[in-house]
């Protein structure tokens, strides 16, 4: 008679083992259950479905839109656990019923490759338990509420509440002063010009900005000087309307090289130098002060 050595019968009890352990281990477990198998009319109960699957197996869920006698009150998200051994998902449904009965949940399919079936759950629906030894109480009548009758000394109330009122009123009227009227000092626009030059003078702006400031300083100047629109012109459109001025030639050229430099400098992204704008600070000064000093009847037609 053949007789197996020790060795080999504990060999093949491991192998035995760990076979069943890892077919255990990757076999999809599912699982739905209830807090309550008993209830009344309208009561809750908690359904909750689990899902166990091994590691690298696909995940899936159940799809359940709808369970006879039952209304789904709530649906929880789905939590995820995942760790070694593989993932759990889980979900928990809160149901209720109005129907009144032995109700069966029926079992829920988890799709796949080979369908899974859980358990069905027995549910029993039933009324409020009745205690025969409370007594009875037949339901009553309306019954009528006598109006109270108004105390005659109410109007002591609307009296003080108006005389409360009218004190308000006197108070806040008597605290309310009138606000005094700030005056505004008028200033002429060729004032106004000479002092932002000169703040601007003082300030140490990059080249766009500092441009920018200059040509807003003239515009603005001639705009209230002469009536123009030219915080709405282009450089080319003012300086054609400029031409009426009849400045001296070479005063004109050198105010219209002074503004044309400044869309150089914000639109072209050119950097001049200091003595660039330095001259085209003093250029449009002398245009102001040379501005100035014509006859007002000198008018500019705006295009």
């Amino acid at each position: 008679m053949f007789l197996l050595q020790p060795h080999r019968v504990c060999l093949v009890c491991c192998f035995l083992f760990f076979t069943t352990l890892s077919q255990a281990q990757e076999k999809i477990v599912i699982r739905a259950n209830v807090d309550k198998s008993n209830i009344v009319l309208g009561e809750q109960i908690h359904l909750t479905l689990e899902a166990k699957f091994p590691p690298h197996n696909p995940m899936r869920f159940f799809n359940i839109d709808s369970i006879v006698h039952f209304e789904i009150l709530n649906r929880n998200k789905i939590d995820t656990i995942d760790n070694e051994e593989g993932i759990r998902l889980s979900q928990s449904l809160t149901l209720t019923s109005f129907d009144s009965g032995h109700w069966v949940i029926p079992p829920f399919e988890l799709m796949g490759d080979s369908p899974m079936l859980t358990d069905s759950i027995a549910i029993d629906v039933g009324f409020s338990p009745f205690d025969p030894n409370q007594d009875y109480h037949d339901i009553k009548d309306v019954i009528d509420v006598p109006q109270e009758k108004k105390k005659k000394n109410d109007w002591y109330w609307y009296v003080a509440a108006s005389i409360l009122l009218v004190a308000a009123i006197i108070y806040l009227l008597a605290r309310k002063k009138k606000k005094p009227i700030p005056k505004v000092a008028i200033v002429d626009p060729f004032t106004e010009a000479r002092q932002e030059l000169e703040k601007l003078r003082r300030e140490s702006l990059p080249s766009k900005l500092f441009y920018t400031r200059l040509v807003d300083i003239f515009r603005l100047y001639i705009s209230r000087r002469k009536g123009i629109e030219s915080l709405q012109k282009t450089t080319d459109d003012l300086v054609g309307q400029l031409r009426a001025l009849n400045l001296p030639t070479e005063s004109f050229n050198r105010l219209a090289q002074a503004l044309r430099m400044s869309d150089f400098v914000k639109f072209a992204k050119y950097e001049p130098g200091t003595d660039d704008k330095t001259d085209s600070f003093n250029t449009i000064k002398s245009s102001i002060e040379s501005i100035q000093r014509l006859p007002t009847d000198i008018k500019i037609e705006n295009q």
